[in-house]
């Protein structure tokens, strides 16, 4: 079976370039929450070398908490904020491209878009949200990546519009397929093992096509070795979707 595995790049935690041989997508910063322009340049031109798959990876524009904090909604500056970092990471990897053109290769660099903490979240169980990122996801013609069963699911889907359920190897699920809160005891997910077992769980019960390791995870490069290690011992293929 084919799974993808995914991490957060591009904002600057300093594990890029080990975790990026270990992933088949990367969701790189746009660098409003995280980030800076030569850390963001240097993600997607090792990402483009290695054949990763690009996205997009819009959050809130607040720095001093990392984009995980919510915004009252409804607020256009919401759209504003997704459109802007969304056209600027893809003509950042227009550039790149350029400068490493393969083979006369005329594709996008940019593949998909998966929103960054609080406006993951967000947008994941608020119809509003969703509804904002699924029509900027129309408008770049762009899949979205999200949790299954989700606002942000039904709402791509009822467009007509490509959605990829993801899971998480490093993240504990409440029972109504929501993640628990990072300020919550046991949020995180820190065997490998166990991991593993919760991606096949997702992939058999939720569909998941895509799974995420988190790259500011202080033990990120050694979780994603075990975690990559794991699935391959187990049969599955390591494809991107995109």
């Amino acid at each position: 079976m084919d799974i993808d595995l995914n991490a957060d790049l591009g904002e600057g935690a300093g594990t890029d370039a080990e975790l990026m041989p270990l992933v088949t997508s990367a969701n790189v910063c746009c660098g409003l929450h995280a980030g800076t322009f030569t850390g963001i340049m240097d993600t997607l031109s090792d990402a483009w070398a290695r054949g990763v798959v690009i996205g997009a990876h819009p959050g809130y524009p607040d720095r001093e908490h990392y984009g995980r904090r919510e915004w009252p909604v409804p607020n256009p500056e919401i759209t504003w904020a997704c459109e802007y970092q969304i056209a600027g990471l893809i003509r950042l990897a227009e550039t790149v491209k350029l400068n490493n053109l393969r083979n006369g290769e005329d594709e996008s660099v940019v593949r998909y878009i998966k929103p960054h903490g609080a406006l993951y979240n967000q947008a994941c169980r608020d119809s509003w949200v969703a509804g904002t990122l699924s029509a900027v996801a129309w408008t770049f013609n762009l899949p979205v990546v999200g949790l299954p069963g989700s606002y942000l699911e039904e709402l791509c889907r009822s467009r007509g519009h490509p959605f990829i359920p993801e899971g998480f190897a490093d993240r504990r699920y409440r029972p109504d397929g929501s993640l628990v809160p990072r300020t919550e005891p046991d949020a995180f997910v820190h065997d490998p093992d166990e991991a593993v077992k919760q991606v096949e769980w997702l992939i058999r019960e939720k569909g998941v096509r895509t799974v995420c390791v988190h790259g500011d995870n202080p033990e990120a490069v050694a979780f994603a070795r075990a975690v990559r290690e794991a699935l391959l011992a187990r049969g599955f293929e390591l494809k991107p979707f995109a």
